[in-house]
């Protein structure tokens, strides 16, 4: 098992990343929009935070009717952050890409939310209609993403460390692609409590965090963190390039949840709005059982490696410093 090239999420063919961040003007957020191929991607959701903000999650039941999405949003601004998924819609409205109906198309769109309010002094300074229409022409620009303080998860926490977005991808043996993107906003502390390392890299593929070390003891005894934000989430999205069923592909997004719970430590709280969607591009043949086994395995590693790169790729900010800034040492 190997990384893909871009070790994210658009190594499953037909899938796109694209970021809108804002930090002036009272601002410190922003929204990641995964695109689908033209003709979408079958969808599944799992949903274990206390405290969701979320779009269009029952429509991905697989006893309701639609079988597929057009494009998954990510963001920041707590509910009133679920705007940025309008502008989401409307270009893809504009594109004709969506559920076919009389008249028109109608785009499938779920979203999920993290509590970021504040963070850049203004309360209410939150994404709307025109951050999903700037992250969706981010998407279709043919850039690499970028991970850390951006998109979502620009105004990101992570146990008191600087939060953000990050990604990973692993190729089977077979040539099965999975791949995650995880937007980490966590209370929960993302580091081994035993020797601070970062909880997600001891996941990685050969190589992958070779640069990492145990930080010094004494660093490690002198992080004293201040208290976590009240309200907080890791959000994500899990994906294969393989054809799943809407049960499966609900079941990928909830052996994420197994590498998000391995990479943060409590997660899933009452103040956690904790939510990954599964994805299927269904560009290769369905699995057979032990073949979903592996995949299943390879989607829980690939969350909590996209953990980690998150936190490692911050940006540190008062109150929020970044991994490295608080252990040097950890740092080969």
């Amino acid at each position: 098992m190997r990384p893909g090239p871009a070790n994210g999420l658009p190594d499953v063919a037909g899938l796109r990343v694209g970021h809108a961040t804002r930090t002036d003007d009272g601002h410190r957020t922003g929204t990641t929009v995964v695109l689908c191929p033209g003709e979408g991607a079958v969808a599944g959701v799992d949903v274990r935070g206390a405290a969701p903000g979320t779009r269009e999650t029952e429509l991905l039941d697989p006893r309701n009717l639609v079988e597929r999405v057009h494009a998954v949003v990510l963001t920041g601004g707590s509910a009133y952050g679920l705007a940025a998924a309008c502008g989401v819609v409307d270009r893809l409205a504009d594109a004709g890409v969506g559920y076919p109906v009389a008249g028109g198309v109608v785009p499938i769109v779920p979203a999920a939310v993290i509590f970021d309010l504040g963070r850049g002094g203004a309360f209410r300074a939150t994404p709307g209609a025109s951050f999903g229409a700037a992250a969706y022409d981010a998407a279709l620009d043919g850039t690499v993403p970028g991970q850390g303080s951006v998109g979502a998860g620009t105004g990101a926490v992570a146990g008191g460390l600087a939060g953000g977005a990050g990604m990973a991808s692993a190729v089977l043996d077979d040539g099965t692609t999975v791949a995650a993107l995880g937007v980490v906003n966590a209370a929960g502390s993302v580091l081994d409590p035993l020797d601070g390392t970062l909880a997600g890299a001891r996941y990685g593929l050969p190589g992958e965090f070779a640069h990492l070390r145990a930080p010094d003891p004494g660093e490690v005894a002198a992080w004293a963190p201040e208290r976590a934000p009240s309200f907080n989430t890791t959000i994500g999205v899990v994906a294969t390039d393989r054809t799943l069923s809407k049960a499966q592909c609900g079941k990928l997004a909830g052996v994420a949840h197994d590498g998000l719970a391995r990479a943060i430590r409590p997660a899933h709280t009452m103040t956690d709005g904790d939510t990954v969607f599964g994805l299927a591009t269904c560009a290769a043949p369905a699995p057979g059982h032990d073949a979903f086994q592996d995949i299943l395995a390879a989607a829980a590693d690939a969350f909590s490696r996209a953990v980690a790169h998150a936190v490692l790729s911050a940006t540190g900010r008062d109150g929020a410093p970044a991994y490295l800034d608080v252990f040097p040492s950890a740092h080969v």
